[in-house]
């Protein structure tokens, strides 16, 4: 390029750029096919931020990838694939000063929901460039050697999440999970469950158990019960006894309080014994260890998200 040329170039001062270098891991398999390269890179060129991609092939590459960014003094990590990988990053990332970036690409994105970050690419990479964001520290739950930011599923929630089958989940998204939800419900059991919360002992029967860390369930609004709160410092173990349809909507009615099939605890230390043994997922992941201990890990991760507004009314999202 010649010297006339180069000074036709646009200079874009970045001095302003609140994070200068970021890297970017994205999960090819997540979600639905779709172009993303084009939005970041005018999202980060006009922000002057020097960015860089990290592709995964195969479970664990996220976490090394995350890992490899904070040794590489790396200033914002994003992430681009499902909550498995979102979770994947969070755990490398876990107790560093380095933020996470979320760009929703899965089939759920429940973290991204329960966090209010965009589901438009283009406005969760604005939160990068410092347009109306803030950074927020959340918990992270440890399920054996295994970190999650949502929950831990036994029963009836890991059987209708292990029975929704890729191609359906590429073909109809979320709805997916409530097609399985369907087909699961007929073949639900009940067991008996033994709970030490923090040193404490109950006993229950019920067809799910969830360790939970996140109330969201996927859809703004849409909670497992009101007073879940990702930042204080506590797991909530809940137990549904029923799971009819009239239990079921229940539970998606728990925003505003009809929680009358579920029972609720709250502890930093969970440990969980099922009979009969039953599935169990961690972050939409299989996980085979039982009887498991469950512990919160507080003020884990470091998350950009929106900035909200305060007003005379309460508090309000301010979106990019």
């Amino acid at each position: 390029m010649s010297e006339q040329n180069q000074e036709l170039q646009p200079r874009i001062d970045s001095s302003n750029a609140p994070y200068q270098s970021v890297w970017v891991i994205i999960n090819p398999a997540a979600g639905q096919d779709r172009p993303i390269l084009g939005t970041l890179n005018k999202a980060f060129h006009e922000a002057g931020i020097d960015w860089d991609v990290r592709l995964t092939k195969k479970s664990g590459d996220a976490f090394r990838f995350a890992r490899e960014a904070v040794e590489a003094g790396i200033s914002a990590v994003a992430v681009y694939g499902g909550d498995g990988t979102v979770t994947e990053v969070a755990s490398g990332l876990q107790n560093t000063n380095v933020p996470l970036a979320i760009f929703p690409g899965g089939t759920a994105n429940v973290v991204s929901v329960e966090l209010g970050i965009p589901t438009d690419l283009a406005a969760a990479a604005a939160l990068v460039c410092g347009q109306n964001s803030d950074v927020r520290t959340i918990d992270m739950g440890r399920c054996g050697d295994r970190d999650f930011l949502l929950r831990v599923g036994i029963g009836f929630e890991a059987d209708m999440i292990n029975q929704a089958d890729r191609e359906t989940k590429n073909r109809i998204g979320s709805l997916a999970y409530v097609l399985s939800a369907l087909q699961t419900i007929p073949a639900r059991k009940v067991a008996r469950y033994r709970l030490t919360l923090d040193g404490e002992e109950v006993e229950a029967e019920g067809v799910s158990c969830m360790i939970a860390n996140s109330a969201n369930l996927g859809l703004p609004g849409l909670n497992l019960a009101r007073n879940i709160d990702v930042s204080d410092g506590l797991l909530d173990a809940l137990l549904i006894r029923d799971t009819d349809i009239g239990g079921l909507l229940q539970v998606a009615a728990s925003a505003v309080g009809l929680t009358d099939s579920l029972q609720h605890w709250q502890a930093r230390q969970i440990r969980v014994e099922v009979d009969p043994p039953q599935s169990v997922i961690c972050d939409g992941e299989p996980f085979d260890d039982m009887p498991l201990t469950v512990e919160v890990v507080p003020q884990a991760l470091r998350v950009l998200v929106p900035k909200v507004a305060v007003t005379g009314e309460g508090v309000d999202q301010a979106g990019p």
